[in-house]
């Protein structure tokens, strides 16, 4: 990480809690800004005048169509200079905290919310070790409440947490006098541990756990033989024929309690809660939002945390130091008294060497949070991020109050968690009707219209007034897993799509209502995320239509001998040097680089496309399919060629057509090109760009070939959509042959 300009400390004379350092890049990057700004601007004069000059309307046409394409690129590197304006890098001390913290009484609680919606996509085994990983955080273990929301409403996933209660009573302990970092236990037992009789005794009890675990998720129910107490049978008798995943009743399970249970060691265990909320086919659930709201409201009633965390289920704890860093702003004397949620970058484990699929997501987790930290604070990803409950509740000059006292930020819990007063209060508020007419979802928690919660609540937080900051400690604070097949990376990307664009065309847009709220810059970085579904448009037409100018002998670009061919160089390289730096910098290399790259051009002609379509039927008023569950679910075959490097098609999904067409158009494209030019037909000066836009899209479809034509495994790409693909390119080519000729 480069250094800094400017170095901010906090303290007032004492050993810092935190500091911050300007990125002494950002000088460059607001000049590089202006340059490259003043040559989009001639690059639309250049435009203008040659759609003044067509002389047939197909040429007219055609121009327009790049003039649209380059006004998107354009708007969207705008949008992108946002995050390079004023980056920073945050350190932490947390060594430092004794000097606000004399003693464990006085460490703030922490109530920690993890989402699960369906056992046979996410197993239960992996919310468990997600669970475990920050119930053994370095924090006092009375201050800690776990709360697992079970949208699937699955007896498997409740008996898998009564499995976890158990074993968390060696767990703990375990991990606390060994002082290990890996607390999540199947990280552990992978990693190269010491060996010791203790520690094979730990690893004994939980292949135990999960040998009962598996094998009942196998069964599709609980057997009897596993349950040891009465309580656990009268708990899963709540699951009848009657009790469905879409209708159900609320669920509240106490699995333990702090302050009643103890570890092996004698020490006090953190709160475990299962809950599974109220489900109605009558009723709207709002899909992750709604579980989280949920959650929010049972948490007030039983424990009221000033600092909630927000997990995924897959998202495992790497640091059992994280809630210290956090602290290192919380209880900071100097803290912004707006500051609303400390968010840290989302990393992944298990990634192949070169990462071909782009899912560490450099640029979106890790340098554009940096940028926006140098402004009003990143943006909300949805896990890893240590919310201020009071945040939920309106601006930070204006509460907005609940309907009931009990929900209040201030409130303060002076009953046990499993008291009947308690645990009525929580059922009554985790009922599917509780929100009718009320402010959750508008007002109040994580906020409704978009598939995209995550986004949309910080962006609404960020509009009210709240600021945050992004915490990248030298180690991971958390770990999650990533799709290992092309087509659950595309499904994933597609749905956050339609999701951005809903908030992006709604009445609260970052471009109009957004600029108001919180000024350009960071109504900018917002508007980089809302509209990312709008790339498919530039690259779908530079993806096809200088190839289909290539083969029917069409010039449209600018000869090399001309002035302007070198503005076109300029601006495509540069932007994707600057690119490439800023990645490399931030940690990565120019392999994994090059992947997200053409990950980037891949989404655009698939989850960006469809994910527009989609939106723009739902728009409409077409059905949907709505909210899906990533596949988390590793297949043995898969996992292996993932980590060979090799794309997983394998589904004949809709959206892999128009990547093979991509693909095929400009193969044929370049190698015409090639044999034209060699025959002295075409001259190479004329036609260089059309043949380098075809060549440099046609090495990065190399694995979309392998695909077609070299493989003969499961992975391959369907020959049915081979086919389709193939005569739907001719028919564009036969299409575009006789209009685009047309001298009219």
């Amino acid at each position: 990480m480069e250094g800094s300009s400017e170095k901010i400390t906090t303290g007032h004379g004492h050993p810092p809690l935190n500091t911050v350092k300007v990125h002494r890049r950002t000088p460059l990057n607001r000049m590089f800004a202006a340059v490259y700004l003043a040559g989009a601007l001639a690059l639309f004069y250049h435009h203008a005048h040659t759609l003044l000059s067509s002389t047939t309307i197909s040429s007219f046409l055609i121009r327009f169509s790049f003039f649209i394409a380059d006004i998107v690129l354009v708007f969207m590197w705008s949008t992108t200079q946002s995050f390079r304006m004023r980056p920073v890098r945050r350190r932490e001390f947390p060594e430092n905290l004794k000097r606000v913290l004399q003693n464990s009484g006085e460490f703030p609680g922490l109530d920690i919310f993890i989402c699960t919606a369906d056992p046979y996509k996410e197993p239960p085994l992996g919310v468990v070790n997600t669970a475990l990983s920050v119930m053994a955080y370095e924090y006092p273990t009375e201050k800690i409440s776990v709360y697992v929301s079970d949208d699937g409403g699955s007896e498997l996933t409740l008996f898998a947490f009564m499995e976890a209660a158990k074993f968390a009573g060696h767990w703990l302990p375990f991990c606390r006098k060994k002082k290990i970092e890996k607390r999540c236990p199947e990280a552990y037992f992978r990693s190269n541990y010491a060996y010791c009789s203790e520690t094979e005794d730990i690893k004994i009890k939980y292949e135990a756990m999960k040998q009962r675990i598996e094998t009942t998720m196998e069964r599709g129910k609980v057997g009897d033989e596993y349950l040891t107490k009465e309580e656990e049978r009268e708990a899963l008798r709540k699951w009848t024929h009657k009790f469905t995943r879409q209708d159900h009743p609320t669920v509240i399970q106490v699995l333990l309690e702090s302050g009643e249970d103890e570890d092996s060691s004698g020490s006090l265990m953190p709160n475990l809660i299962y809950v599974s909320r109220q489900k109605s086919t009558a009723s709207p659930h709002h899909f992750k939002a709604g579980a989280l709201n949920t959650l929010l409201r049972v948490s007030a009633i039983m424990t009221n945390s000033p600092i909630v965390l927000t997990l995924d289920c897959d998202m495992y704890s790497n640091n059992p130091l994280t809630p210290h860093h956090v602290l290192c702003y919380i209880c900071d004397p100097a803290m912004d008294p707006k500051l609303g949620y400390i968010q840290f970058p989302q990393r992944f484990h298990g990634l192949n060497k070169n990462d071909i699929y782009a899912s560490e997501f450099m640029t979106l987790f890790l340098n554009n949070p940096a940028g926006m930290d140098g402004l009003a604070g990143p943006s909300y990803v949805g896990t890893g991020c240590f919310f201020c409950r009071r945040a939920f509740f309106g601006a930070p000059s204006s509460m907005v109050v609940p309907e009931i006292p009990e929900l209040g930020p201030d409130h303060v819990v002076d009953k046990p968690i499993s008291s009947q007063e308690v645990l009525a209060l929580a059922n009554n508020v985790a009922g599917c009707n509780y929100e009718e007419g009320s402010d959750w979802g508008s007002k109040v928690g994580f906020r409704y219209g978009s598939l995209v919660e995550d986004y949309y609540t910080g962006y609404r937080l960020q509009c009210e007034g709240w600021r945050s900051r992004f915490c990248q400690p030298d180690r991971e604070a958390f770990l999650g897993d990533v799709p290992i097949t092309l087509n659950d990376v595309l499904s994933q990307n597609k749905r956050w799509s339609i999701g951005l664009l809903e908030v992006g065309f709604s009445k609260y847009s970052p471009v109009t209502f957004g600029v108001r709220a919180m000024g350009p810059l960071m109504a900018l970085s917002y508007a980089h995320y809302a509209f990312w579904a709008i790339w498919s448009l530039p690259i779908t037409i530079y993806g096809f239509l200088p190839q289909l100018a290539l083969l029917i002998n069409l010039p449209i670009f600018p000869k090399v001998s001309d002035p302007w061919f070198i503005l076109y160089a300029f601006l495509f390289m540069s932007s994707y040097t600057q690119d490439c730096i800023d990645f490399v910098l931030a940690g990565g290399t120019l392999r994994r680089w090059w992947s997200e790259q053409r990950m980037w051009l891949i989404r655009g002609v698939t989850s960006y496309l469809f994910g527009s379509v989609e939106f723009s039927l739902k728009c409409l008023g077409f059905p949907t399919l709505g909210f899906n569950v990533t596949n988390k679910v590793v297949d043995d075959e898969q996992g292996k060629k993932y980590e060979q490097g090799v794309f997983e098609f394998g589904v004949a999904s809709p959206m892999f057509v128009p990547l093979t067409m991509a693909a095929m158009i400009n193969l044929v494209s370049f190698f015409h090109g090639v044999i034209e030019i060699s025959r002295g037909r075409r001259r190479m000066e004329e036609w260089f760009i059309g043949m380098f836009i075809a060549g440099f899209v046609t090495v990065n479809c190399w694995p979309i070939y392998e695909a077609v034509a070299l493989r003969k495994d499961k992975g391959r790409i369907p020959t049915k959509t081979t086919i389709i693909s193939a005569v739907l390119v001719f028919a564009l080519y036969t299409a575009a042959f006789f209009y685009l000729t047309l001298k009219i």
